[in-house]
């Protein structure tokens, strides 16, 4: 562990039996035809997005409430961080009354490190500028369901190496024998911290993650190609002619050529026409809305892993 408590603010805060064990319970969660559990009755959950949400804060909501915990909720506007309050004090308060909180910020990972500083209130991150935890967690758990293990899995992402390439990164490297390619476009690749992190991942579990800035020579008989959309939430690019670079890599039904049995996974919301043809997303070989399903199954899992 990284932080106090059980803290999920980055992969790094799971041992790798805690990886497993998250992973094995939300593929437990999602393949049991049980819809309520009591594991977390008499909790309260805290859930402040300052960044729009779809999957994720509707699967910590409703994952949430079916742990028979209640939840309060948080808009952008709600707390008096607004008003020049510091993370540390707020944390200090909230953790009096929350049980777990569960933030997205799109900013810096260190505001929810500052909040998770007390023992007695976890902290999830939902989204954060560096990386984005919960999503892998959700991704891994959708490949466990569909392959039965995790271990020599090959995937191929494509596209920017944003928190979701990150998490991904740091996630499935910890697998023996599994193999991440990752293609993102020039200037669009993971951050040195988060390779360096992920290569020593791979060194230590016979894993291979490899990254290149083009549409050659791709890998073939991959498990899974993955991608996401080409404008992160809360992000803006410098660059005005910034689509050209991304049109490369973009996922259309050619790809499969080289991997025809390989299923398709995107975190969503997704742009057909942009990072991923219509005839990939809405084709049999996806599974992106299954995908976007577990996130409940995942978080669910994530929260009671924070109060054991």
């Amino acid at each position: 562990m990284t932080s106090a408590g059980r803290n999920v603010i980055s992969l790094d805060d799971l041992s790798a039996a805690d990886l497993r064990s998250v992973i094995a319970r939300g593929a437990e969660i999602a393949q049991s035809r049980q819809r309520q559990f009591d594991t977390l009755n008499g909790t309260v959950v805290g859930i402040y997005f300052r960044k729009t949400s779809t999957r994720t804060r509707t699967a910590f909501s409703s994952g949430a409430l079916r742990l028979g915990a209640r939840i309060i909720s948080y808009g952008p506007d709600d707390w008096q961080t607004n008003t020049g309050e510091s993370y540390e004090d707020t944390g200090r308060i909230l953790s009096g009354m929350l049980d777990v909180l569960v933030a997205r910020t799109a900013g810096d990972p260190a505001e929810m490190r500052a909040l998770g500083a007390h023992r007695q209130m976890p902290v999830v991150n939902a989204m954060s500028d560096e990386e984005h935890p919960t999503q892998a967690l959700t991704d891994l758990t959708t490949m466990l369901c569909r392959f039965g293990c995790l271990e020599g899995r090959r995937v191929l992402y494509i596209g920017e190496g944003n928190n979701t390439a990150a998490a991904l990164a740091l996630s499935l490297s910890r697998f023996e024998g599994t193999e991440l390619h990752l293609r993102t476009p020039p200037g669009y690749g993971l951050s040195e911290s988060v390779r360096a992190r992920a290569l020593l991942h791979a060194e230590q579990n016979s894993a291979l993650v490899t990254e290149r800035h083009d549409m050659d020579e791709l890998p073939t008989d991959v498990d899974v190609i993955y991608t996401t959309r080409w404008q992160t939430t809360g992000t803006t690019k410098a660059d005005p002619d910034w689509r050209e670079t991304f049109r490369p890599f973009h996922v259309g039904t050619h790809l499969w050529q080289h991997s025809p049995k390989a299923l398709f996974m995107h975190d969503l919301p997704a742009h057909r026409g942009d990072e991923v043809s219509a005839d990939v997303l809405d084709g049999s070989a996806s599974i992106a809305f299954d995908q976007a399903t577990n996130k409940m199954h995942s978080a669910m899992a994530v929260l009671e892993w924070c109060r054991q």
